[in-house]
């Protein structure tokens, strides 16, 4: 038997990659004492009691140790532990890295840690980094880089790559063509199954996440997919296009990556084809590229559900993560003020019943997580693509009774808790109907701003629970306030 080729696979243990973190940050935080007792010799060199300088040999070491302790682990690894520093130490670690793996580094780490690497290294650093990639690759860091570094990345790149790379960057973000790759494997249908056995045999390696084989004609028409599984059993003399699947899932270049990624979870993909509008084999869908895009949406989702506007760096400078978080923040100052003010038209109504001041704030905090979980729930189905115009008024009415239900449930209690409290059935009906009134409100509006907001083209997790919050605290305040006014002052 012929000997593997490739070495063994290396696990991966997350707790290592937490031990090597700890590892590097004590190591680093050696690295700082003795670059500080270098500073102090310098400053003090020739006077009295001056320091002693630390051993040339020490700090040799102690970069070694460092550069020792990342060399056998993986890029992400690398990219985890450098994201977990701040800025001065993530510089050494990088200096530390070897040339050849800065470009996998630079596509693990997040976009905020990518910018400040990509400053800090000079245009032939680059050019070089990047040349280790491939055209997919490049395209997804093409955004990053300089002008000046992709037109000499495009100078360094074989014909047909240079092509690759231009018809990778020419697709939206966000649609199959922009995450497909350009490494597959393609055969011809009217070949037999022994002759694409030693075609793969001649390869170096197979592409990653490679499951299936893709028929196609000679002007590379997509015609089937050959199943490595059924390559393997069937007969050899078997004919491509006799075993071939004809019934498959492909993608057109232009469609929704969301899409794109609901379909793989489906129907458990490992990779698929992507298309152009002639039907023209143009690459490939892999799970890797669909999980990664996957985890940036929802983080993204989770940065906007907080109000940051963007990625950002955990050791990015006060300034700037002021800069990305002013925004949310002064909206709801804006909110917070229109609440204050409704509050303010009934002044005189709490002045008479001080009861209200301690209450109005359950009536608002209620109505807000209700209109917090309508919203989550709209917002998932939105992603999936279940909402429907057929199906959205039953939606409407669905969450309409499933508040209606909590209002009456909540409001009995907080009805029955004011009435032990202060002993008035008049205020404990009050906060029953405001709850009730107050909920129908959340649930209303909590299917309504996110379905707007999609029909108008815009991500309906980003303010969607800022806006919701607003509204419940207001319409809470004015519906509590107004019925204790008209019943109880």
């Amino acid at each position: 038997m012929e000997p593997a080729r490739n070495p063994p696979v290396e696990a991966h243990d997350v707790n290592d990659v937490h031990e090597a973190l700890e590892c590097a940050a004590e190591l680093l935080r050696i690295h700082d004492e003795l670059r500080a007792q270098a500073e102090e010799y310098e400053e003090t060199a020739g006077e009295p009691g001056a320091a002693l300088p630390p051993d040339p040999k020490l700090r040799a070491q102690n970069l070694e140790e460092i550069r020792s302790l990342l060399e056998p682990l993986h890029p992400a690894d690398v990219a985890y532990i450098l994201e977990a520093l701040p800025r001065e130490q993530r510089l050494v670690v990088w200096d530390l890295v070897k040339a050849d793996r800065d470009g996998e580094i630079l596509l693990e780490v997040s976009d905020a840690v990518r910018e400040t690497l990509i400053e800090y290294m000079d245009d032939h650093e680059l050019v070089a980094a990047t040349g280790q990639l491939d055209t997919d690759e490049i395209a997804d860091l093409a955004p990053d880089l300089p002008r000046e570094v992709i037109e000499d990345v495009f100078k360094l790149l074989p014909p047909e790559e240079r092509e690759q790379l231009r018809e990778a960057m020419s697709y939206e973000e966000d649609t199959a063509g922009a995450l497909m790759d350009f490494d597959m494997v393609q055969i011809r249908e009217d070949v037999t199954l022994e002759v694409v056995l030693r075609y793969l045999r001649r390869l170096d390696e197979l592409p990653d996440h490679t499951d299936q084989l893709f028929v196609v004609d000679r002007a590379e028409q997509l015609k089937g997919l050959m199943p490595v599984n059924r390559l393997l059993v069937a007969d050899l003399d078997a004919v491509v296009g006799d075993v071939m699947l004809k019934d498959y899932t492909q993608f057109n270049v232009n469609d929704d990556a969301a899409d794109v990624a609901a379909a793989f979870e489906r129907y458990d993909l490992v990779s698929a084809p992507v298309v152009d509008d002639a039907g023209k084999l143009t690459g490939r869908m892999t799970v890797n590229a669909v999980v990664d895009y996957t985890r940036e949406k929802t983080d993204s989702e989770k940065l906007s559900a907080g109000g940051l506007r963007e990625d950002e760096d955990i050791f990015a400078s006060v300034w700037k993560s002021v800069q990305n978080r002013w925004s949310w923040l002064a909206l709801n100052l804006i909110t917070a003020f229109a609440a204050s003010r409704v509050i303010g038209v009934f002044e005189g109504s709490i002045a008479k019943l001080v009861a209200l001041a301690a209450l109005m704030p359950i009536i608002a905090g209620i109505g807000g997580n209700s209109g917090n979980q309508t919203i989550t729930m709209i917002v998932r189905a939105l992603a999936l693509g279940q909402i429907t115009r057929q199906n959205a008024k039953k939606l409407f009415a669905k969450e309409l009774g499933v508040s209606a239900l909590n209002g009456l449930i909540w409001g009995s209690v907080v009805g029955l808790f004011a009435f032990l409290i202060y002993h008035s059935w008049q205020l404990s009906l009050v906060m029953l109907l405001a709850m009730e009134l107050n909920l129908l409100l959340a649930a209303f509006m909590g299917v309504l701003i996110p379905m707007a907001m999609d029909k108008l083209g815009r991500d309906p997790a980003v303010g969607s629970s800022v806006m919701i919050t607003a509204i419940t605290d207001s319409g809470g305040f004015f519906i509590f306030l107004g019925l204790a006014t008209l019943f109880l002052v």
